[in-house]
């Protein structure tokens, strides 16, 4: 799950050459229809299939998506491509947005997108540490810390606001765990659902975990975007991918996901049954996608309260610019509505 934390300011696109309309060989009557048409939706990740999608592949695979009246195609992302450059222009329909930094530099930017559901009321983002080497988040300002430069930029800089940390100990990450094995007083950053189950698998020891977003790094992850144009034209579809995504993470969370697993290693065949096992466990431990105001409101909750708290730290640590309009990186219109409550087990 390498994500991004911002975007590059997005080029025009000339517009896609229409389609020739189908000519009848013969006056034969139309075949009837055995249903509605499905509307059909493209959805790009941010990242190669994974755990942490699987929520979407659940719908895909169990049928949700068409019993709401969508043909959803998931076109996955990876470290040669961006998706998130084809939202604006038209070429899919929805997107995996990594964190509510991304929806504050669409707004500043200027780029036509909205986020409409956060699928994630957790930041998976934590650091992790050798076993008896940091007891607190204060500990690991003793530690050398490999942090890559996306994460200079946006949670390292809330850590030396409000912790206290400085850049003297860092060093750059460069997605291998390898300079942290051979360094006992180190510490790494890493995804609660992937790198800490690498580490137990190589170097045979359990690490210690911070997960940022129990000390306050409060922003939403994995976001589902989509283009305010579509808000405004098409919001039944919007309303229904939201919803049909929230039942597809109850059922992927809590009931059978084999079939989704299934689909996810189709997708990416380096994928490990043990792998999506662990993920989804840590996803249940640490509430990443369950938990807080989701138990009331559901799956997809997002508040005005916690957005304008995450506005405001990160304008006061530098990170997003004062002034900017952050209400419309937003809208609740599509969620709080209690959708699939009924299937998280009693």
């Amino acid at each position: 799950m390498r994500r991004a934390l911002t975007i590059l300011s997005v080029l025009s696109v000339a517009a896609l050459a229409a389609i020739a309309p189908a000519v009848a060989s013969s006056p034969a009557a139309p075949a009837k229809k055995e249903g509605p048409e499905l509307r059909k939706v493209r959805f790009g990740t941010n990242w190669v299939a994974q755990a942490e999608h699987g929520g979407f592949y659940q719908a895909v695979a169990d049928g949700t998506y068409k019993k709401y009246g969508l043909d959803v195609e998931i076109v996955p992302g990876g470290p040669n491509v961006n998706n998130r450059i084809l939202l604006p222009v038209g070429k899919i329909d929805f997107f995996m947005s990594a964190n509510s930094l991304q929806s504050f530099d669409a707004v500043e930017q200027k780029v036509p997108t909205i986020a409409v559901a956060a699928s994630f009321q957790k930041d998976p983002q934590v650091l992790i540490t050798h076993p008896g080497m940091a007891n607190t988040l204060d500990d690991l300002k003793n530690l050398t810390l490999f942090i890559s430069k996306e994460g200079m930029a946006s949670y390292y800089q809330w850590l030396k606001a409000d912790y206290g940390f400085t850049e003297r100990s860092v060093k750059p990450y460069t997605f291998n765990p390898q300079p942290f094995l051979a360094d006992e007083k180190s510490a790494m950053q890493g995804y609660v659902t992937s790198e800490p189950y690498a580490i137990e698998q190589q170097a045979k020891f359990k690490p210690k975990i911070f997960l940022l977003a129990d000390y306050g790094f409060n922003s939403y992850s994995t976001l589902i975007e989509t283009r305010t144009d579509l808000v405004a034209k098409e919001p039944d579809m919007v309303q229904k991918f939201v919803d049909a995504s929230a039942i597809g993470w109850y059922n992927y969370l809590y009931h059978d996901n084999k079939a989704a697993n299934d689909l996810i290693k189709q997708h990416n065949p380096e994928m490990t049954d043990a792998l999506l096992a662990n993920s989804v466990a840590r996803m249940k431990e640490y509430g990443i996608v369950d938990s807080g105001d989701t138990l009331k409101f559901g799956i997809g909750a997002m508040t005005d309260a916690r957005m304008h708290a995450f506005y405001d730290k990160m304008v006061r640590t530098g990170v997003v610019k004062a002034g900017l309009d952050y209400k419309k990186a937003f809208t609740l219109q599509f969620v709080n509505k209690g959708v699939g409550l009924n299937l998280r087990p009693k």
